[in-house]
C-alpha cells in the first residue's frame, strides 16, 4: 500500500535561518511556494543531494507539527481500505492534487501526520 517517504515536512519560525542551516547541510533549496492563497504561509523544499527525496520547511503556526508524506499507488483506494479503521483519523479525505493526482491527510493511532500522494 505504501511506496516510498517523498518528503518530511518540518515547522520553522523562521524561514530565512533554517534555508541557511540546512544548506550548510548540503541540501540544496529547490522550490519555494505559498501554502494558502492570501501567501501569509511559505513552503520551501530543500532536496537531498542524488536522491529524490525533500525536507520541506513550513512556517504556518496552525501547522507546527512534523508531516511525512509517503506515495501510495492509489489514494482514493488506499482510503477506501482505511476508513474504516477507527483508529485512523481523517484531517483531508482524497482531493485533488494541483499537480495531478490525489492528496489525503490521515492521522495515525499514534498521532504521527502522514500526507498520502498518488494517482
Amino acid at each position: 500500500m505504501w511506496k516510498r517517504i517523498e518528503c518530511v515536512a518540518i515547522f520553522t519560525e523562521d524561514m530565512e535561518k533554517s534555508v541557511r542551516f540546512y544548506q550548510s547541510l548540503g541540501l540544496i533549496k529547490s522550490w519555494e511556494t505559498s501554502q494558502d492563497e492570501e501567501k501569509q504561509w511559505t513552503l520551501i523544499g530543500m532536496k537531498f543531494p542524488n536522491d529524490n527525496s525533500e525536507l520541506v520547511l513550513k512556517n504556518n503556526p496552525n501547522l507546527n507539527f512534523s508531516e511525512t508524506e509517503i506515495v501510495v499507488e492509489d489514494v482514493r483506494e488506499t482510503y477506501e481500505v482505511l476508513k474504516s479503521n477507527s483508529e485512523v483519523q481523517w484531517i483531508r479525505t482524497p482531493f485533488p492534487n494541483s499537480l495531478g493526482g490525489y492528496v489525503a491527510v490521515m492521522q495515525a493511532p499514534d498521532e504521527n501526520v502522514f500526507v498520502l500522494v498518488g494517482k
